[in-house]
């Protein structure tokens, strides 16, 4: 199913799983894909808007993690933090 929303169109997919259902949301433009998984006896419209709040949050992280890359021209050493 496709889903027009605020920032573009997603397309949606509900996979039964026993008492759980897969929802899946996928950005048309970018193909980023986001997954939830909730209980069957949610309504189909509760399971898409989680799952399409969840992708617009990944979106928005994407970009705002795109913005900071390119300002930045420092160098970082390779390696784990810890």
């Amino acid at each position: 199913m496709s889903q027009k929303g605020e920032k573009g169109e997603y397309i949606i997919e509900f996979q039964q799983h026993g008492t759980s259902v897969k929802v899946s949301a996928i950005d048309t433009v970018t193909m980023t894909e986001v997954s939830i998984i909730g209980p069957s006896s949610a309504s189909q419209a509760e399971l898409q808007e989680t799952a399409v709040k969840k992708l617009l949050f990944v979106l928005d992280k994407k970009q705002a993690g795109d913005q900071t890359h390119s300002k930045s021209a420092v160098h970082k050493k390779p390696g784990i933090i810890v």
